[in-house]
C-alpha cells in the first residue's frame, strides 16, 4: 500500500509548534507517551479474575468520560448502585454537552489539527452508539434493582435513540469518512491496512444490540405499554432470531398486542424449537408456577491493541520516504465460556444474546478510514519536518524529533469493563424460595405462581455479581 499528498502549507512548522506547546500544557503523560490498553491493563486484569475491589481501586486515568463509565460499570458489579449510577449520570451529562457544544464534529474530523500535530488521544471522546447504549442500559438495570421502573424506562427510551441514530447513521458515517479521505489528497483505496479489519457486513449483530432491546421490551410489557413492548422485542427478533427467550416473547408480546398473522408465522417458523417455551407460557398464564428468566453476561470485552506497520509516502517530486504507523486493533481472542449456572439442582442450558467483542470489532472497522488518513497525514507533516530539518533548520529538526516521540501512539480508548458475551435462559420453577448458583456464589430469590422473575448475574474469573427482581404479570 502506499500514499501520495498533495503540497501542505508553507507555515505548517510553525502552527504544528502551537499546537504542541499548547497541547502538552493540559495533556498528562499517559496520553503523549502511552495509550488507553496499557494504561488501564491492570485495571482491566483484575476485573477479568473477579476482583472488583482492586479493578476500581486501578481505574481512573486521565480520561474523564472514559473512567466514569468503567466506575460506574464496577460498581454495578459490585452493587454499589447508587455510586453507579452517579457515575453514569456524570457521563451522560458529559456526552450531552459534548453534543451541545458541536465538539463530536470538530474532535472527530480526520483532519483534526490537534490529531494532526500530536496524536488522536487528544481528541475528546466521544464513546461509539453501541457502548452509549450500554450506558443507558446499565443506568436502566440500576433502576430496576432499585423498583423504580419509570426511571428504567426513561433510560430504555434513551437507548433506544441511540440505536435508531446507529442505524440511521452507519451509512453516511461511512461516506464522509470515504470524502474525508479524498479532501485530505489520500488514496482511498486501503489496500492490506483494512484487510485486518473485517466487516461483519449486513448483520445487525456487529450494529444493534439484542440483549437492549430484549431487557426493553420486557420492562415496557412489565409496565402494560405493550405497543413499545412489541416494537422492541420486533427489533430483537430482527438482530438474533436465534435466541429462544427472544422467539418466545414475541409470540407472547405478539399476542397481546394482536398481531395475529405475525405470531401464526412466528409459531409455524419456529414450533418445534419453542414447544417448551408454549408450555412455560401457559403454565403461566394458568397461574401453576412462575417464570424465570436469566440473563447471564460472561468474561470482559476484549481491548484494543497496538499495531505498528510501515508505509511508503511519495512527495509531489516522487521522492519516497518510509514512516511507521500505530493503529488500533482487535485479535481474536479467546473464548471465555463462564462458569455452569445451576438453578436449584439443574444445571442451566443458556443461549447468545448479544457478542459484545463483535461489536466492538465493527465499530472500530467503520472508524479506521479516519483513523487511517490522520494517520497518513502525521507521517506526511514529518516527512515535511525533516526536509526542513535536513536544511539545517534546528527548530525543524527539533519539531521532528518531538513529532516522532509523541504521535506515534495507537488510540485505543474504549469502555473496556463492558461483558465479552451476554446469554439468556428461561425456566419454570414452584411458587417460592429458590436459589441460583455461580461458582462460591449463591442468590436465593422468591417465585410468584403466575408472575416473572428475572435472575441478572455478571460473571468474570470466579466471581459473579447477582440479583432478581419481580416483573410481574407478563
Amino acid at each position: 500500500m502506499s500514499w501520495k499528498c498533495k503540497t501542505l502549507p508553507r507555515n505548517l512548522g510553525i502552527v504544528l509548534l502551537t499546537t504542541v506547546v499548547v497541547g502538552c500544557s493540559s495533556l498528562s503523560v499517559s496520553r503523549l507517551f502511552s495509550h488507553y490498553s496499557a494504561g488501564n491493563a491492570p485495571a482491566r486484569a483484575a476485573l477479568a479474575t473477579g476482583d472488583y475491589s482492586s479493578a476500581l481501586s486501578m481505574t481512573g486515568l486521565d480520561e474523564p468520560l472514559l473512567s466514569e463509565l468503567e466506575k460506574g460499570r464496577i460498581e454495578l458489579l459490585s452493587q454499589q448502585t447508587e455510586q453507579s449510577q452517579e457515575q453514569f449520570d456524570l457521563a451522560y451529562r458529559y456526552i450531552t454537552e459534548l453534543e451541545e457544544q458541536a465538539v463530536i464534529s470538530i474532535s472527530g474530523s480526520a483532519t483534526s489539527l490537534g490529531a494532526l500535530a500530536l496524536n488522536d488521544n487528544i481528541t475528546e471522546y466521544l464513546p461509539p452508539d453501541y457502548e452509549i447504549g450500554y450506558l443507558h442500559l446499565y443506568s436502566a438495570l440500576n433502576y430496576v434493582q432499585k423498583q423504580d421502573l419509570e426511571g428504567a424506562l426513561i433510560e430504555m427510551r434513551r437507548a433506544n435513540r441511540v440505536q435508531e441514530r446507529a442505524l440511521a447513521n452507519r451509512e453516511a458515517s461511512l461516506k464522509r469518512a470515504e470524502e474525508e479521505l479524498k479532501q485530505s489528497g489520500v488514496d482511498p483505496n486501503l489496500g492490506s491496512v483494512m484487510s485486518r479489519y473485517p466487516d461483519a457486513g449486513d448483520s445487525l449483530k456487529a450494529i444493534q444490540n439484542s440483549y437492549l432491546f430484549y431487557i426493553s421490551a420486557l420492562l415496557f410489557e412489565a409496565d402494560g405499554d405493550i405497543n413499545a413492548a412489541y416494537i422492541d422485542i420486533s427489533r430483537a427478533l430482527a438482530v438474533n432470531d436465534a435466541n429462544p427467550e427472544i422467539i418466545g416473547a414475541a409470540i407472547r408480546i405478539g399476542a397481546k398486542f394482536g398481531a395475529r398473522d405475525e405470531v401464526d408465522a412466528l409459531q409455524r417458523q419456529y414450533g418445534e424449537r419453542l414447544a417448551n417455551r408454549a408450555a412455560i407460557d401457559r403454565l403461566v398464564s394458568d397461574s401453576q408456577q412462575g417464570r424465570v428468566i436469566v440473563i447471564n453476561e460472561v468474561g470482559v470485552v476484549q481491548p484494543m491493541k497496538e499495531w505498528r506497520i510501515t508505509i511508503p509516502v511519495y512527495d509531489s517530486r516522487n521522492n519516497t520516504a518510509f514512516y511507521s504507523l500505530a493503529l488500533p486493533y482487535y485479535d481474536q481472542g479467546t473464548v471465555v465460556k463462564g462458569l455452569p449456572i445451576v438453578l436449584d439442582d439443574t444445571e442451566l442450558t443458556t443461549n447468545n444474546l448479544t457478542d459484545v467483542n463483535l461489536m466492538a470489532r465493527q465499530s472500530l472497522t467503520e472508524q479506521m478510514p479516519t483513523i487511517l488518513v490522520r494517520q497518513t497525514l502525521r507521517a506526511i507533516t514529518k516527512d515535511r519536518i525533516r526536509k526542513e530539518a535536513t536544511n539545517g533548520d534546528d527548530v525543524g529538526n527539533a519539531l521532528f524529533n518531538v513529532f516522532n516521540t509523541l504521535t506515534e501512539q495507537p488510540d485505543t480508548r474504549s469502555w473496556q469493563s463492558l461483558p465479552a458475551t451476554v446469554h439468556s435462559a428461561t425456566a419454570m420453577l414452584t411458587e417460592g424460595e429458590h436459589q441460583v448458583k455461580v461458582g462460591e456464589q449463591t442468590l436465593m430469590f422468591n417465585v410468584r405462581a403466575g408472575q416473572t422473575t428475572l435472575v441478572w448475574l455478571s460473571q468474570q474469573g470466579n466471581n459473579a455479581s447477582m440479583w432478581s427482581t419481580n416483573l410481574g404479570r407478563l
